[in-house]
């Protein structure tokens, strides 16, 4: 088993093109570090999610946001999304009809641990995925 640990840092426009180059630059890193298949599906669909809300909730004129995966090599690949909104996202239940807001509750649904965590400007959801 691989115990070399890794990280990956980007920071991105708050525009929804860019959200499919946060998919692919993850999953090439995931399948550089050899994660395994199921546990690197479920980090880049939370990290979709995750790099989603922050285009759609957490605009701000001349930032970016950041995303950064960490892997133990072997335990947990760790996720972090962050974002210059002070606003804190929160968990609620959905309108059934609606076509959105069940972002963070397939992060909670997917996570094994997950938080918000503030930073000097904004915020950042931090998400733990066993592998």
């Amino acid at each position: 088993m691989n115990t070399e640990s890794h990280s990956w840092r980007r920071s991105f426009m708050p525009v929804v093109e860019n959200i499919p180059e946060v998919r692919r630059g993850a999953q090439l890193v995931l399948d550089s570090w050899s994660v395994p298949e199921d546990a690197s599906e479920t980090v880049v669909l939370i990290l979709s999610e995750l790099a989603a809300n922050a285009v759609r909730h957490a605009r701000r004129p001349g930032r970016t946001f950041d995303t950064s995966l960490a892997y133990d090599g072997g335990k947990a690949v760790e996720i972090e999304v962050g974002d210059g909104s002070p606003h804190l996202p929160v968990l609620k239940s959905y309108d059934p009809e609606a076509t959105s807001g069940r972002g963070l509750i397939l992060v909670d649904a997917l996570a094994d641990a997950w938080e918000v965590r503030r930073r000097e400007f904004g915020k950042a959801v931090w998400v733990r995925v066993l592998v």
